[in-house]
């Protein structure tokens, strides 16, 4: 179907943005069809006094084609070229008077002028110049078997031809040209916007790096010394800021892995594995580790299949997401943390995974705001992250206060590839 569409030629000036211009092939094809059909017939008969089924002939196979030029000027040139050269030699059988046009009245004149203007629109350089040797030829050929001598009047039909076949051509070219730059400029247009994109990924890659690298590693530094540099820790002390600078190191990991993609767009792809339902708990003891009571249920995936690695890291990232939340926003309130696997309702692989996310509200305001404002960024990434995975997600505020969090995800990938 579709390379049948591809074959079927456009009409004439069908690609310009006015309708008007797309229109004005049509009507000029149809008013030289309808003036020249009776015209002809009136002429052969009256002034050159061929018969008057002869000369009926003769003028439906010269007008009527002029319609298909529009579509299929090449074919419709045939038709015209041979019934031309026909009424030529029809006229060769009759006593015309001599101030008389031959071997082309003026009516075939007109119609092959225009049908000469359609070809040079539409067909190539050597096809225009077969179509004008083809002309000349006959034309000439036929100057030789002049009933009332060869004059320069016999060349007209190849003059004007050629005429009409340099200017369509002109045109033709003229406007594929133009097409040419404007596809041109579209194409320097995105490559400026893909530059401006990589240097804007550049520029941020770089703050990135100088704000935050340094103060994480500072952090990490201070973390790991902290034992030696205090003396007399304990041991829960201690452990707490072998936490942090755990914490600190992954962050940086991660900080850096992302300044990888920022830089290179040719990125597919990182050699260090990503984070999954794995990881997890040890994501809610960190967390717990700040002083808030956190409850985690874990799970297992049914029959022993394995969650792929997008929905793992997905699952994971939106609770990691959920929980930054509830120490920024709500120090100190009970978490519930749970992951689950939904029964199989309508037959097998249509098993979801649901992470669910809530909080209590919080004890008390706290003292001072953990952040002065917030990005509003965590809900668009978790939706995000879910409509990736053909997932859904419900978040918002319960009634009573706190926050609820429930994402539901595919187990298999066929349901979001």
């Amino acid at each position: 179907m579709t390379s049948v569409e591809e074959e079927r030629p456009r009409p004439l000036l069908a690609g310009a943005s006015r309708r008007w211009v797309r229109v004005l092939p049509w009507a000029v094809a149809f008013v030289l069809s309808v003036a020249l059909l009776p015209s002809t017939l009136v002429v052969l008969t009256a002034d050159y006094g061929v018969h008057g089924g002869v000369a009926s002939a003769l003028a439906v196979a010269q007008a009527a084609p002029l319609l298909l030029a529009v579509v299929r000027p090449l074919h419709a040139w045939y038709v015209v070229f041979a019934a031309d050269v026909a009424g030529a030699l029809a006229l060769l059988t009759v006593d015309f008077p001599e101030r008389l046009l031959w071997p082309f009245p003026p009516m075939e004149l007109v119609g092959y002028v225009g049908l000469c203007l359609a070809l040079g629109l539409r067909e190539r350089r050597r096809t225009l110049l077969l179509v004008w040797l083809a002309t000349a030829g006959a034309n000439v050929g036929l100057v030789f078997v002049a009933p009332h001598g060869a004059g320069a009047r016999e060349l007209l039909l190849t003059i004007l031809g050629g005429v009409a076949l340099l200017l369509g051509g002109a045109l033709r070219e003229r406007h594929e040209v133009q097409r040419r730059l404007a596809e041109q400029e579209t194409i320097s247009e995105a490559e400026r916007g893909r530059r401006t994109l990589l240097e804007e990924r550049a520029r941020i890659a770089r703050e990135l790096h100088d704000v935050v690298a340094h103060h994480m590693s500072v952090i990490t530094v201070q973390a790991d010394t902290a034992e030696y540099r205090l003396t007399a820790l304990p041991p829960d002390v201690r452990e707490e800021f072998t936490s942090i600078a755990a914490t600190a190191r992954e962050s940086l990991g991660e900080m850096r892995r992302l300044l990888g993609v920022l830089r290179n767009e040719e990125a597919h792809g990182e050699l260090a594995p990503q984070p999954g339902l794995a990881r997890i708990g040890q994501l809610v003891e960190a967390t717990a580790r700040t002083g808030a009571p956190v409850d985690f249920t874990p799970c297992d995936p049914p029959h022993g299949a394995e969650v792929p690695d997008a929905v793992g890291l997905s699952a994971y990232r939106i609770v990691q997401e959920a929980l930054a939340n509830v120490v920024r926003h709500a120090p100190g309130a009970r978490t519930r943390v749970s992951l689950s696997v939904a029964a199989p309702a309508d037959g097998p692989g249509r098993d979801r995974l649901t992470v669910l996310v809530v909080n209590d509200p919080p004890p008390g305001p706290p003292a001072t705001p953990l952040e002065a404002g917030g990005t509003g960024h965590g809900l668009v990434g978790m939706r995000e992250r879910v409509r990736l995975v053909g997932g859904t997600l419900d978040a918002g505020p319960l009634p009573g206060g706190g926050f609820r969090v429930a994402a539901h995800l595919p187990l298999t990938e066929e349901d979001f590839t």
